[in-house]
């Protein structure tokens, strides 16, 4: 027992230290801290140290010793999803105009569709045995679908856009985008984990019912709560109540065969709005998630994600095919939808740049995916590649465009 845990402290502390230090010098690249962090996974999986140190990954990362490390992640990205579901102002999103709307249709539909139709020539080369066209071609439709909406803030927040209209469009677009989208993911798992669109009924009406509980019984209580607290300091007892309700949302989105992850959202996202020391809680969450158990998730996908797999050219030329309908779909979608509610060509591609970062979501999704055995090991890798790509573009994309229309000094 001492010595397993000596091991996983050892783990821990050279992920933190390797996932801060990443993070550190992509910010000074101009790239979000969780790019570094990211990468820093890939670095420490068989991709980058365990190709050139084999022995190494024997040594620190040996498959039995993962078990604990996986259990924790997920925590953190339960913590995690509750933090963004609570970032989302439902008051912001009910008074926007159209154009967000339209924006954040459009860039769910288009990269939605464009990702059945790349299943359909993928599947038979690159799904694993057994796996029904619908699943594959559902899934890579969700993940080729969603928008990091919290990397995705910071790059607005570091950036300081100087246009504070394409800023709120952006924000409030991937916004839906995000609750749009995770509501979609939670009935495509129903359906993939059902094995069929007739047996995923139950699942699906069960889903809609527990939507509905969160909405119209938790909210109101903890609007009461909110309301009884509004002019008293944080309570331990309160917080408690918090992740009571993060915890049992969570817990119910498993049991109805979702995921947990959908339920941590969802909790999230019911909170409410007017509490003042909502921030509060959302940083006390944030530290923990953030720097200790979210850097497990990294690397566990880093340890899954094998780029030396990708080794032909026609790997690589599949690899570039996802990248280039995944920009298409979403930038290209976005930024069309845009021009058609009469943003001009730099509000419209900036829109769509920005629409284009996927970050930490998509790898959230892909895992999903993997976990299901919905996505082959090729697939998971080509895909997380891809999520790389898109979100590690976004600033260059934001100079580039910045200089073509003159809009800084």
């Amino acid at each position: 027992m001492t010595q397993h845990l000596s091991a996983f402290l050892i783990q821990l502390i050279i992920i933190i230290i390797t996932s801060r230090v990443f993070g550190y010098f992509f910010k000074k690249m101009g790239q979000p801290t969780v790019m570094g962090e990211i990468l820093a996974g890939i670095f420490l999986g068989p991709s980058i140290l365990g190709s050139i140190f084999p022995v190494y990954l024997q040594a620190i990362f040996p498959p039995g010793s993962l078990d604990t490390m996986r259990i924790l992640s997920q925590i953190g990205l339960i913590l995690f999803m509750f933090v963004v579901g609570m970032e989302l102002d439902l008051d912001i999103l009910r008074t926007k105009a159209r154009t967000a709307v339209t924006i954040s249709n459009a860039s769910i539909v288009i990269p939605f569709s464009l990702g059945v139709c790349l299943a359909y020539f993928l599947h038979d080369y690159y799904a694993p045995k057994d796996v029904p066209f619908y699943a594959f071609a559902l899934f890579m439709g969700i993940a080729m679908s969603i928008t990091a909406f919290p990397v995705l803030a910071r790059i607005i927040r570091e950036r300081a856009l100087r246009d504070k209209r394409i800023e709120a469009i952006a924000m409030t677009s991937a916004a839906l985008n995000d609750v749009t989208g995770w509501v979609a993911l939670a009935f495509v798992i129903a359906i993939i984990k059902a094995h069929s669109f007739s047996g995923s009924v139950y699942t699906l009406l069960a889903t809609v019912a527990y939507m509905l509980g969160m909405v119209f019984i938790v909210r109101p209580l903890m609007n009461k709560l909110a309301k009884a607290q509004e002019n008293s300091f944080v309570k331990q007892s309160t917080v408690a109540i918090i992740f009571i309700v993060m915890l049992l949302s969570s817990l119910c989105t498993e049991l109805i065969g979702v995921h947990a992850l959908f339920g941590a959202f969802m909790a999230g996202v019911i909170m409410p709005q007017q509490w003042h020391f909502r921030q509060i809680v959302t940083d006390k969450v944030e530290d923990v998630a953030l720097i200790l158990l979210l850097p497990l998730f990294f690397v566990i996908t880093g340890l899954r994600t094998h780029i030396n797999a990708v080794n032909t050219p026609t790997l690589w030329a599949v690899t570039l095919l996802i990248i280039f309908v995944a920009v298409l779909g979403k930038l290209g979608g976005s930024a069309l939808a845009a021009k058609l509610t009469g943003e001009n060509n730099y509000n419209s591609l900036s829109i769509g740049a920005l629409m284009n970062t996927r970050g930490l979501m998509e790898l959230v999704i892909l895992n999903i995916g993997y976990d299901l055995n919905i996505l082959s090991q090729e697939i998971f890798t080509m895909m997380v590649i891809m999520a790389l790509v898109t979100t590690f573009m976004t600033s260059p994309l934001l100079n580039l465009l910045d200089k073509a229309y003159n809009k800084k000094a």
